[in-house]
């Protein structure tokens, strides 16, 4: 994993969002998109000229050029003129949900073409150095080779440029940018305030999506019910009992990072004084065992929802797993998102693609912020997801406070996770 720039752990000012700060995307070739961006404005009070139709793909993907050509570059037209109060982008259902991968240029294919035999004979080497059992040393220097190989080769055909539109949208004010893997997020809460002050203007980004269109709309209804009653339920962690090695930087953003977190974020909800179920062995929570899942996070059932809830109006759950968003609008698919919408969530969060696992805010920083009150969902997210123009999107009202009106937790409560971690790389 390629370093990213060293963060100082001091706190940032809330973005403070409010609905003139919101601007709405949606898909004027499919009907059902402008009615559920209607009825957000409508709920909201966003001022009506704060919504942008665009004709775009009615799927959920849209290619690399159309991207370019249909959405990005006609919304910074758009937006042109109101590009300081834009602070979030609030895509909708009909609204593509993943960015393709960018083609190789002529200048790279022919690199391909010129590096495909180097790559060729240094497999060759190695695997004749294997066969004669060589010097571990010979071994290491030809592995190295390959793999040094095989990374120009990825970065060359394009691989892994694919990216949730969501995510690419952050960074819609940016020059151009390498497309490759990611890019580090400047609203970051780590970041320095010296580098966010050195990083072009970022995004918020957020959408309204699901099954149907009566289940997009559903997230803000919800939303405000839970902002008027408060959010009442318990709270579920389901960590799989990987042990950290907090001095090995490594395992920060691995498994074994992600996995302390959702012990952490037990522990900070305990504090926040919900009712707390930690799971900590690998199998994950049983069907039906978690009743009244007002907070949900864990891991790992790829691609295989577990129907172990239920849900109070205005639930926040995710499931980390590599295919969790691959798929919004599929009832019939097992990735966990639709499912959550479907059972009941206002918010959840997943990957369009793979997304390793430094792509998911960590859950006791995520969870954390919620639960000062201080700051929107879309807030939380944009604070705790450490990388942009990569494979996650986060499904909600972007305004949604639900502890809004009943702080449980302080700033100084939040902590970066793990614990006793200083430098992310």
């Amino acid at each position: 994993m390629r370093s990213l720039f060293a963060l100082l752990l001091l706190p940032t000012v809330a973005l403070a969002l409010e609905p003139k700060d919101v601007f709405v995307v949606c898909n004027k070739d499919v009907k059902e998109s402008r009615a559920v961006a209607d009825h957000y404005v409508a709920k909201r009070k966003v001022p009506a000229e704060n919504v942008i139709e665009l004709s775009l793909p009615k799927g959920e993907d849209i290619s690399r050029e159309e991207y370019d050509s249909k959405l990005a570059g006609p919304l910074r037209e758009a937006l042109k003129d109101k590009k300081d109060a834009c602070k979030v982008l609030l895509c909708v259902y009909g609204v593509p949900l993943r960015v393709g991968a960018e083609k190789p240029t002529k200048e790279q294919q022919e690199q391909l073409d010129k590096l495909k035999p180097e790559l060729d004979e240094a497999r060759k080497k190695l695997e004749e150095l294997k066969k004669d059992k060589a010097e571990a040393e010979k071994v290491t220097a030809a592995q190295r080779s390959v793999d040094r190989l095989t990374r120009q080769t990825s970065q060359l055909r394009r691989d892994e440029t694919a990216a949730a539109v969501d995510s690419e949208l952050m960074l819609l004010w940016w020059p151009k940018y390498d497309l490759y893997r990611w890019q580090m997020n400047p609203l970051y809460w780590q970041v320095s305030e010296a580098d966010r002050k050195k990083a072009e203007p970022t995004l918020v980004t957020c959408r309204l999506d699901g099954p149907t269109p009566e289940v997009a709309k559903r997230l803000v209804d919800d939303a405000l019910t839970a902002e008027t009653d408060g959010l009442k339920g318990k709270a579920y962690f389901d960590a799989r009992g990987q042990k950290l090695d907090v001095k090995n930087p490594q395992q920060w953003t691995g498994y074994q990072g992600y996995d302390e977190s959702f012990r952490e974020a037990a522990a900070l909800m305990q504090k926040a004084g919900f009712d707390v179920t930690l799971d900590d062995k690998d199998a994950v929570f049983p069907p039906d065992s978690c009743p009244d899942a007002a907070l949900y996070a864990g891991w790992y059932s790829h691609a295989t929802f577990v129907d172990s809830f239920t849900f109070p109006t205005g639930a926040v759950a995710y499931h980390l797993a590599s295919s969790e968003a691959t798929t919004l609008r599929n009832a019939k698919s097992k990735v966990w998102c639709p499912n959550l919408l479907m059972k009941g969530v206002a918010v959840t969060m997943g990957p369009v693609g793979e997304p390793y696992t430094v792509a998911f805010p960590k859950a006791s920083e995520f969870f954390g912020f919620l639960a000062t009150g201080k700051y929107t969902v879309a807030e939380c997210y944009a604070r705790t997801t450490l990388i942009t123009s990569w494979m996650m999107t986060l499904v909600g009202d972007p305004l949604y406070s639900p502890f809004g009106k009943g702080a449980k937790l302080t700033d100084d409560d939040v902590f970066a996770s793990p614990k006793g971690s200083k430098v992310v790389r």
